[in-house]
Order: structure tokens, then sequence, then C-alpha cells
């Protein structure tokens, strides 16, 4: 047998070298698809011998961030990470990342693995790793081609999670009906959430994606929404009520797109950061990490230093230097994802210079009428141009059109290269352009950039 993962993990490797010498994109997963069919269980072997076992860390929303967050606490730790930081998250990609971080006997050079997981995947992902703690974040409506509607993967994590030994963590987003319900009856449960009401709303946004208890069914009350359905609930039918929080965002003081001062009530001290990524949805991020590696024994203080000296993951709030100018890349894949973006992007209430780049391939979503449900409406008036790129450029300049966004400030151009350089080429010096790509669109952005000298590749970073 251990000749056998041997072969399957030197083959893999190979592949994955080549693949990376010839340009090809598929050098971050190639390894995931050929090592299984030489070694089924070989992610399984690999993974059973990390001496501290495995963190699954998966939602619609902030997956990719909490997981580089939970590694960086525990590199502060002195704790290596067998890491999937290129962000994929399909099991061929937990699979590729292994492969680059075992030796060719099949012993991983690290001390934990922490897993981002794509939401459908987890349930198989649980299936193929021991999990030692699972982070779920949050289901909002997103790939409504590959997902359905949220209640498909929370019916999916569900079935998943009962399936679980009781000594598994589960640490879970209670401002989430969806995700808080699934350990309302384990013991090993830890939540955050926040609990500071100088953000959010008392009434649901239009574009919340839960509004039924999973208990009964009934409509659930909300106290206060912070956004989506993310907020204070409870059922007036049943007993089903937001669970308090173990860990709970205090304080949060946004400081535009530089980030927010955070106090963070724990269960033995508060925690005062000053975390260099803005928006709220990146304090629950941080609430996330920190939550699972405080039940890891992480000490407060190294939780607090490594948030503090964290950077973006790639494509997520990633600061690029491009001819002078500054260029501000943030993902959006989802109603809900997209208008916080925009809230963090126009918070100081300054005209902001915009290329919104949309693809529609699989990895993107198929469907992108999301993009009705998002709120654009927030750019009218408040941008010196907007330029519409990507597959379903023609789409996002009608969406434009009718969020009232000045029609002599849209600029309709399919192809990201040109699109890119439109943008600089409006932008004066020292300012900043604003980069809200799809996933592919996203990767389109980086290689053009990594063909400049301006970023490293994934595998780099």
């Amino acid at each position: 047998m251990g000749a056998r993962l041997t072969a399957a993990l030197l083959a893999g490797r190979a592949a994955a070298a080549l693949s990376r010498r010839l340009g090809r994109g598929g050098g971050t997963v190639i390894a995931g698809h050929i090592v299984p069919r030489l070694d089924p269980r070989a992610l399984r072997q690999i993974a059973a011998r990390l001496p501290l076992g495995c963190v699954l860390i998966s939602g619609t929303n902030g997956k990719t961030t909490t997981a580089r967050m939970l590694a960086h606490i525990l590199a502060g730790a002195g704790l290596t990470s067998l890491h999937n930081r290129a962000g994929a998250n399909l099991l061929s990609g937990l699979v590729a990342s292994v492969v680059e971080q075992t030796t060719l006997a099949g012993t991983p050079r690290a001390d934990i693995g922490v897993f981002e997981v794509d939401e459908a995947t987890l349930p198989a992902a649980l299936e193929a790793l021991s999990a030692r703690a699972i982070v779920l974040t949050n289901i909002f409506r997103d790939q409504l081609d590959r997902y359905g509607e949220v209640a498909y993967v929370a019916a999916l994590w569900r079935q998943a999670v009962q399936r679980l030994p009781q000594e598994v963590e589960l640490v879970l987003n209670a401002d989430d009906p969806q995700v808080a319900a699934l350990g309302l009856e384990r013991q090993a449960t830890t939540f955050f959430g926040i609990a500071d009401r100088a953000h959010g709303q008392a009434s649901l946004p239009h574009a919340a994606d839960v509004r039924l208890c999973p208990s009964c069914g009934a409509e659930l009350a909300y106290e206060w929404a912070y956004y989506g359905h993310l907020g204070h609930y409870r059922c007036p039918a049943c007993a089903f009520a937001r669970p308090s929080p173990h860990l709970a965002a205090i304080a949060c003081s946004p400081q535009g797109d530089k980030g927010s001062a955070v106090r963070v009530r724990t269960p033995t001290a508060d925690l005062r950061l000053q975390l260099p990524l803005p928006g709220l949805y990146n304090v629950y991020n941080a609430l996330a990490a920190s939550a699972c590696a405080l039940r890891l024994g992480v000490e407060p203080a190294v939780v607090v230093r490594q948030l503090e000296s964290f950077h973006a993951a790639f494509g997520r709030l990633e600061r690029i230097l491009v001819e002078e100018r500054q260029l501000f890349l943030a993902l959006v894949k989802n109603p809900v994802g997209c208008t916080e973006v925009l809230k963090t992007v126009l918070a100081d209430g300054e005209p902001k210079n915009v290329a919104i780049m949309i693809n529609d391939l699989f990895a993107d979503g198929t469907d992108v009428s999301w993009l009705w449900d998002a709120d654009f409406e927030l750019l009218a008036g408040r941008v010196r141009f907007v330029i519409a790129s990507g597959l379903r450029a023609g789409d996002m300049a009608v969406r434009l059109k009718y969020a009232l966004v000045a029609p002599e400030r849209i600029v309709v151009e399919p192809d990201p290269r040109l699109a890119l350089e439109a943008a600089l080429q409006r932008t004066e010096p020292g300012e900043t352009i604003y980069l809200l790509p799809t996933y592919t669109a996203m990767l389109e952005v980086r290689e053009l950039l990594q063909r400049q000298g301006y970023v490293s590749g994934f595998w780099e970073d």
C-alpha cells in the first residue's frame, strides 16, 4: 500500500510541475485528478497522519478568508498548516494541496489540516477526512445552477452533521438561523456572532434568503438584521431562537476600506484588535477564525497579534499597485456578498472609479439573475465611471442602467484586458480603481497582472 501511495504522489507531483511549466492554469488541481485514480485512499491516509487532525471551513461567503485567517493564527502559535491556500475547494483541490505538502512516503509536512471546502462538497469531504472541528460561516443564495435555494445546502449540511461523532467540534455562526440550528442539540458547539447594533437595521432587507424557522417553518421574527438574513431572531411559534454566542463582536468601528477596530467578548476576556480588512462580513470571518483557534488552544494574545498582521487572500479585498494607481480587487458572486462589497467601497461617500467583470462559467455560476438582487442602486450618483466587462458585460450594463447610473458614466468593454486598460486611462495617478470580478474573471485579471509582473502566481503567494 505504501508503494502505491508513493507512486500516486510522484505522478501527481510530476503532472502539476509539468502543467505549471507549460503555463497551464490547471497546475493547482491537476494532481487532485490524477492521485485518486492511482490511489483512491490517498487523501484519507495522509490526513490521518496529521498530528492535530483536520479543520474544515465551509460557507457561501467568507470561507477562503476565514481559512487563511485560521492558518495565519496557527502559524503564530508555532503550528504548520496543511492548507489549500489557492482556494481550490472541491475534493480534487483538497487532494492537490495535500500532494504539494506531503513527502513521497505519505507523511504530511504539517501539524494540522486547514481545509476550505465547497458547500456542496462538505459531506464528501467529511467522509474522506476525519475532522477535528468544522467551521460554518453562513448560507446565502449562490450559484443557483449548482445549489438551488439555501434550503438545499442546509439539508446537505444537516444530514452530514447528524452522522458526525459527538466529539467533533462545531464552530457556527449564531446570527444565521440555518447554520445555528445545526448545533443546538450538540454539546461540542461554539457559537460566534455580532452584538453591536450600531450597524444594520431593525427589519430584514429585501435580499434576505432565510425568513422561515428551520425548526417548525413559521416566519421568524427579527429584532435586528446586520445584512442578508444574519441577525438576532426568534421563532414566535416554537422555542427556536438565536443562541447566545460564545464569541461576540460587541463593538465594531469601521474605518472605510482600510479596516475596522473591533472589540470581541470571549468567555475569558475581551479582545481588542485592529482588523486590517474592511466590512462587517470580515468581522464575521475574524470571529469564526478566532473561535476555532481558541478552541484549539491558541492563546488570545496570539489570536489578536495574528489577525492584526493578516493580509487578504488573492481577489478578496486585495490591493495591487499598477502604474501608480491602486487596484482594489474584491470578488463578487451573489447578491448579499456583492451588496456588502458595494457598501464597503462606497462607505466614505467619495465618488469612485469602478470596473465590474461578470462571467457565467461553471465556477462563477451560470445563472446571473443574481445581478438584479444586488443593490447596484448604491452606485447611482457616486461613481466617476463604471466599466462593465466580462462574458456578461451587456447584462451588467443593462443592470447599471436600471440602477439609475448615469449612461455617460457607463462603459461597456467585454474584454478584461481592454477594460483594465480603459480603467487605468480614466484614473489619475494616486487614485484607486475598485475592480469587482466574479471568480473566473478574477483569475483572468490576476493572470494579466502576473504577466506584467504586478503579482505572483497562486502557488507562489
